[in-house]
């Protein structure tokens, strides 16, 4: 949408730009090149942050200082606010991360944003970069040739860099020739004024760039060729801070509730400290002079006196907002509601109702660490739901399931319940959708993961099938399940009663696995199970010829009870398969889908 809005001005501008000015030309170039190095630079650092991001972040979750350090130390080596801030709405998204964990680091990203300012500042605007740029340009397309990932990485990485280094070359170059021919200063505007106006400039330049270090190496060129004045440049730079939400709102829009709450409270805080920075614009700039002649900048090096303020105010904002932040993530918690409906396995409301996968989040699948952390949590949670829906197929209830420890009594003392809807809307309403989320989802990340990783994706397919084949096996006892169970023929009853129990043992044993931590021991409590479900499915065989012989059961009820012996025999052995492959790929993970 807003590309098809601002997308024609601004081709037209920068032809209009072009055709007009030689300077323009170099700027704009200098831009791009810029541009074009922050992509291969974020590619490069795809390569090896997957799997190094998911380990840290799970040591980081439990506290908010360790999550204000991560965004500083993660934005300062990405060198992109909006960067980290995708990554971390789409890792919360995928459940990887809380709420409280995902502000933190948010905030810190702010913070280590302002390092790129400092960097440009002290470096960026003295030392002829394309001198730099240049070789490293040469070894990166070296190392981008080979076939080994970890070198592809580093030579993405090299290539970044040496266009970032070439397009602020070109940025200090295009305003230096502006000095010469054009007076640019005298567009400056002082007061209430050039601040407002300037800070909307530094809005619409961040949302146009989605490159804060972008808009800053502008603002620093024009700075230090005196072609913009210092409080101009200012006011830029906190528009900046505003314009960098736009990429992470863009990005919240496939996100589910959670992302979209952390993009909110980014935009938040965001437009919170640029409005404090302008409210308290003088009693700052008061306060940077200050801490210069303390730290003994020159006066007139108005450059580090930028990003002196440009840290002076983030780091403010962070200061008043910490003690608030715990009340700003239960604000968030009320929205993007889901209805409750559709929360969870529930048997009432419209059959239009579907669930579908809440973890999987496309904008995590260039991280495939992560991915295949959200394709398990996807795995549990359809589990859980096939353990429901078992329940609903033979007509036990889940919740008395779950504290029954006698289940003989359970079922022999069972009363019916209205169930409104058969097993089969039930599938489509809360298995159908997230099964098929879960394949195509995984359809989309296989190209992109190792040998092992792939076989872990594979692993998890093969999990979810069973579950799967469990139920329609389930669907195919259910007419003679709700019929025979309610027989005056006591013998049938009886029968199908003792499936019932099989199908409930299995639902509750396998919840065993999740406790035992040796994959061996795994197995091999498997094996034992399958072994008794191969006994029992024998017994019953036998069972059935003795009440034939004895006339106690029809044709009609014996081939019934033979059928549904079968189905009953193979769904408890697809449901224990699933729950090994579960509980050996992940314990946090199988225990969260269990009951």
């Amino acid at each position: 949408m807003l590309n098809r809005i601002f997308l024609p001005p601004i081709i037209l501008v920068l032809l209009y730009g072009f055709w007009v000015s030689a300077e323009f030309r170099v700027v704009a170039a200098g831009v791009a090149v810029f541009l074009f190095g922050m992509i291969y630079l974020e590619k490069g650092f795809k390569v090896f942050t997957g799997s190094l991001l998911e380990r840290l972040l799970k040591k980081i979750t439990g506290s908010l200082w360790k999550s204000l350090t991560f965004g500083v130390v993660t934005t300062s080596l990405l060198q992109s606010s909006s960067l980290v801030s995708i990554i971390i709405i789409s890792f919360l998204s995928a459940g990887l991360i809380g709420l409280t964990a995902g502000v933190g680091i948010i905030l810190g990203a702010n913070l280590g944003s302002t390092t790129g300012a400092w960097l440009i500042a002290v470096y960026g605007m003295k030392v002829n970069l394309a001198v730099y740029g240049m070789p490293l340009l040469v070894l990166g397309l070296l190392l981008n040739t080979r076939n080994h990932h970890n070198l592809k990485g580093v030579g993405l990485i090299l290539l970044g860099i040496g266009f970032l280094f070439l397009g602020i070359d070109y940025m200090k170059e295009g305003f230096e020739k502006f000095q010469q021919s054009i007076d640019l200063s005298r567009f400056q505007l002082a007061g209430i004024t050039g601040l407002l106006l300037y800070t909307l400039l530094g809005v619409f330049a961040t949302t146009v760039m989605q490159s804060t270090n972008a808009t800053l190496v502008l603002v620093f060129s024009a700075l230090s060729t005196f072609q913009l004045g210092y409080e101009n440049a200012i006011a830029l730079s906190i528009g900046s801070n505003i314009g960098t939400t736009v990429t992470a709102m863009l990005g919240a829009i496939s996100a589910n509730a959670q992302g979209k709450r952390l993009a909110v409270a980014h935009f938040l805080f965001n437009v919170f400290t640029a409005t404090l920075a302008l409210c308290l614009f003088y009693p700052l700039l008061d306060v940077v002079e200050q801490l210069s002649g303390w730290i003994g900048i020159d006066s007139s090096n108005t450059a580090i006196k930028l990003a002196l303020f440009h840290t002076l105010f983030n780091l403010t904002g962070i200061l008043l907002m910490l003690p608030v932040i715990n009340r700003l993530v239960a604000w968030l918690d009320t929205l993007f509601c889901q209805p409750a409906k559709a929360s969870a396995f529930n048997t009432e409301g419209s059959e239009s109702v579907v669930e579908r996968a809440v973890y999987l989040n496309h904008a995590v699948l260039g991280y495939p660490d992560a991915a295949l952390r959200a394709m398990t949590k996807e795995c549990a949670r359809l589990y859980r739901n096939t353990l429901e829906l078992i329940c609903y197929g033979i007509y036990l209830s889940g919740d008395k399931l779950r504290k029954a420890d006698n289940l003989t009594e359970l079922v022999n003392n069972w009363e019916r319940q209205p169930q409104p809807w058969p097993i089969k809307v039930l599938y489509f309403r809360h298995i159908k959708g997230i099964y098929g989320d879960i394949i195509h989802y995984g359809g989309a990340l296989e190209g992109s993961l190792t040998r092992q990783q792939a076989q872990e994706l594979f692993a998890l397919k093969v999990a979810c099938r069973n579950f799967v084949q469990a139920i329609k096996h389930i669907k195919h006892i259910y007419k003679n399940m709700g019929l025979y169970i309610e027989s005056e023929n006591d013998e049938i009853r009886h029968q199908y009663n003792q499936l019932r129990i099989c199908l409930a043992s299995v639902l509750k044993l396998v919840d065993v696995l999740g406790v035992r931590r040796n994959y061996q021991h795994i197995r091999e409590h498997a094996e034992q199970l399958k072994q008794e479900l191969q006994e029992q499915d024998q017994l019953t065989h036998n069972t059935l010829n003795t009440l034939i012989r004895s006339r106690q059961v029809d044709s009609h009820m014996a081939g019934s009870l033979m059928n549904d012996s079968a189905h009953v025999h193979d769904a408890c052995t697809c449901l224990i398969d699933g729950a090994v492959i579960m509980v050996t790929r992940d314990q946090e993970e199988y225990r969260s889908g269990t009951w």
